[in-house]
């Protein structure tokens, strides 16, 4: 059973996505991932997210110049807002999440 304070900043590592989206979830990732494998997991997939959503809006700002790498970006972003809600939310609830999509870095 994961603990309310496990869960909490679990979902912080995602909700600092909003203001400090690097160095939040790194400071909570480093300090507490020795002590829960739950945040140490969403550490994990959150980073591994950051990681491919760059790759993929490089390659979108590369397709740009052929247009279709607009309507990319535009996908990117909604893709990226809505998978920051869903874990913010698995995360709160005790749930694991395997975001869909990315390259496992981590």
């Amino acid at each position: 059973m994961v603990s309310k304070d496990e869960r909490l900043f679990a979902a912080l590592i995602f909700g600092f996505n909003f203001f400090a989206p690097v160095i939040g979830p790194l400071i909570i990732w480093l300090f507490k991932r020795e002590d829960s494998p739950y945040i140490d997991y969403y550490g994990r997939e959150y980073f591994n997210f950051l990681i491919s959503f760059a790759i993929y809006g490089i390659v979108a700002g590369i397709l740009t110049i052929i247009l279709i790498g607009i309507l990319l970006l535009i996908i990117l972003g909604i893709a990226s807002f809505i998978i920051i809600i869903l874990g913010i939310f698995k995360a709160y609830e005790g749930e694991k999440f395997r975001i869909p999509f990315i390259i496992r870095f981590l």
